[in-house]
């Protein structure tokens, strides 16, 4: 770390908007609005904003440790992560896992995203002594870095995988899954009795990409009626894993329940059958329904709907009943109809994939090719700045 000239307000800019860059970026990751054009963008300008930052020496880490100072966030420790990571420095590296323990859950997310955009090599003397450590904190993270880069840990993973914490195990059992480790299948399958549900449900998914999908749909059935895990990831596990007039049944008596109807009527659209248009279209009418019924309609057309004037952000255009809904953008029902029965339907535009699409094919691929590796479906696409 080296004191260089700089410029303070510049250096202060750099750490707020990497921060703030970064915070979006993870709202967007999976979701149904932006594709990997768009976050690509986005990444550019995170990186920039990164770069100016690690050229700014001892100035950088004084403005992101001030930023955490008055921030607690994932976001601004995110950026800590980042200097203390390309630095490879032991001192800023451990005042960050400090404040990244001390926020719990949230500190390892922020440190996670850190990890992700390092390059494997300044990771390579860390990862082994994290994994190896006694400390729950360095063993999650060390497990977020073999993660991002789909890396195994051998036969330690095992380990790993009955670790007395179930913060661990729930990270190795992900990552048994997505690196295909059958030999690890009987673990995988003992935790699917696991007191914690998030760690019934980390088991679950693993199953499912190691070919053992009928253990698991017990399994998501249960969790999905006792609501101790949020239904959209579960649901979506749950299609992905079943056959086709399987998976509409189920998802028809997911639609009869009051407790799981929202969450069902925003999956629906995975199902890819265009003769719900109709339905999904009256559905859009009913404000406690219209943002799920908005979900669907993007799962079941491969197209940008940002680029339509189908969805407004403006709840309040849409009626008095509307004016209170947070969730944004919602379906417009007369645009959508126009949009679908006045021929300006699919056919007229490009083909559009939204990370949320990019997850569900890349698990649905696993699931299918029991000899495939989960892909990284976070993968996004650059191109020159001035575009």
């Amino acid at each position: 770390m080296q004191r260089l000239a700089t410029i303070p307000a510049i250096v202060d800019q750099h750490a707020e908007d990497a921060a703030f860059l970064w915070s979006r970026r993870c709202r967007e990751i999976d979701g149904p609005l932006l594709g990997e054009l768009d976050i690509g963008r986005i990444d550019q300008r995170l990186d920039a904003n990164l770069e100016g930052l690690f050229a700014s020496g001892e100035a950088a880490w004084a403005a992101a440790n001030a930023r955490f100072s008055d921030y607690h966030e994932a976001p601004e420790l995110f950026v800590m992560a980042c200097l203390a990571l390309h630095w490879g420095l032991e001192k800023p590296l451990a005042a960050v896992i400090e404040a990244a323990a001390a926020l719990g859950e949230t500190g390892i997310k922020g440190l996670s995203g850190a990890i992700a955009r390092t390059p494997r090599e300044k990771l390579r003397p860390f990862v082994a002594k994290w994994v190896d450590s006694k400390e729950t904190m360095l063993k999650c993270i060390g497990l977020a870095a073999l993660w991002h880069y789909r890396a195994d840990a051998g036969p330690s993973l095992g380990e790993l995988a009955a670790n007395g914490q179930a913060e661990v195990r729930i990270r190795a059992l992900r990552l048994a899954g997505a690196l295909r480790r059958r030999d690890l299948l009987p673990a995988i399958a003992e935790r699917l009795a696991a007191d914690r549900p998030p760690e019934r449900l980390a088991a679950s998914l693993a199953a499912c990409l190691l070919g053992a999908g009928r253990m698991a749909l017990p399994i998501l059935d249960e969790l999905l009626a006792s609501g101790s895990v949020p239904p959209g990831e579960l649901i979506d596990i749950r299609l992905l894993a079943s056959a086709g007039t399987s998976a509409k049944t189920w998802l028809q008596k997911c639609l009869n329940e009051p407790s799981s109807r929202l969450p069902a009527l925003a999956a629906i659209g995975m199902l890819g059958d265009r003769s719900i248009v109709p339905w999904l279209i009256e559905r859009m009418r009913e404000p406690q329904f219209a943002y799920a019924a908005g979900l669907a309609w993007r799962d079941l057309f491969e197209v940008d709907f940002n680029d339509t004037d189908v969805f407004t952000v403006n709840s309040a255009s849409l009626g008095n009943q509307f004016a209170e809904i947070e969730d944004s953008p919602l379906p417009m029902a007369e645009r959508a109809t126009a949009w679908w029965d006045d021929g300006r339907g699919p056919g007229k535009h490009a083909t559009f994939h939204s990370m949320r699409r990019q997850r569900l094919a890349a698990i649905r691929a696993s699931f299918e090719n029991p000899d495939l590796p989960l892909a990284d479906w976070r993968r996004t696409q650059r191109f020159p700045a001035w575009m």
